[in-house]
């Protein structure tokens, strides 16, 4: 069935996001803060461009949205929520933390508008095929409803938990790609000093108990030092952050995580905020 959609924030993952819904035959309008990025999706995929969040959400079954930070997504929820329709849903894609999740779902509720918290993985080149891993919080028959739209952007659409339960696991996600990048990186440099030939060790290892995603996608890149796509440290950090700021509520031990934040801050202190969260590598060089 196709629907009345809104997208909020057409940034790296949401520009290809709500393409994956127009080209699904939704009727589709975005928002973004800059304007002329909204032009070049409608010039790309059809559908409209609003000038405003409300303008967006106004006539929308769905609205998702994917933006910045905790700040980011009070301000654009709130500017979204008075317009929304009563039983419509709302659908936030960015990583934030379990807090605002809450927050915004209460907030959503008084509207009588339901609310999934709904953060995603895989990346920017996920985002462009259409197989982002979808870990969502909130009732489960917003979720219900919402599941099939989801489907066009992630090959995984899962039911966490109520609401905040969607941001929790993205930490999880988070804290673990943080480590096996660290280890991967550990493992590369020690092959380089050990005199190896390390790319032939990623072959065989590939195969065995060491195999990885981060493997698999940035274990040549990193041999050849490149840095310049993917998931930037800056982002990264953010994330870790929410991270340990949500680890010191609820007396969860980091240390390995706090470890390797400070790690990113280095990389950050050299000048490389917008390489890939891979670049864990430079310090061991």
């Amino acid at each position: 069935m196709n629907r009345s959609l809104a997208f909020l924030g057409l940034g790296v993952m949401g520009f290809p996001m709500a393409g994956h819904l127009a080209r699904a035959g939704n009727k589709v309008t975005v928002y973004n803060r800059t304007d002329s990025k909204a032009a070049a999706w409608v010039d790309q995929y059809g559908g409209r461009s609003a000038a405003t969040p409300a303008d967006a959400a106004r006539d929308a079954d769905l609205v998702m949205m994917c933006v910045g930070n905790d700040r980011d997504v009070r301000e654009v929820a709130s500017a979204a929520l008075p317009a929304m329709r009563e039983g419509s849903i709302l659908v936030d894609h960015t990583t934030a933390s379990a807090v605002v999740a809450r927050e915004i779902h209460s907030a959503a509720s008084a509207r009588g508008v339901a609310f999934l918290d709904a953060p995603v993985s895989g990346g920017q080149s996920g985002a462009e095929r259409g197989e982002l891993t979808i870990m969502v919080g909130g009732d489960a028959a917003a979720f219900e409803r919402a599941k099939d739209v989801l489907a066009h952007y992630g090959r995984a659409v899962t039911l966490m938990g109520p609401p905040g339960a969607g941001q929790l696991t993205k930490m999880v996600n988070q804290i673990c790609v943080a480590g096996a990048v660290q280890g991967l990186a550990e493992g590369l440099a020690f092959g380089v000093h050990a005199g190896l030939d390390v790319e032939r060790v990623l072959e065989v290892i590939g195969k065995g108990a060491a195999q990885s995603w981060q493997m698999d996608n940035r274990g040549k890149t990193m041999l050849a030092d490149r840095f310049d796509f993917g998931f930037a440290v800056d982002w990264m950090r953010k994330d870790l952050a929410i991270c340990l700021a949500e680890a010191s509520a609820n007396g969860a031990a980091l240390p390995l995580t706090a470890v390797i934040d400070q790690f990113y801050a280095r990389i950050q202190a050299a000048g490389g905020g917008r390489w890939d969260t891979s670049s864990l590598i430079r310090l061991l060089r």
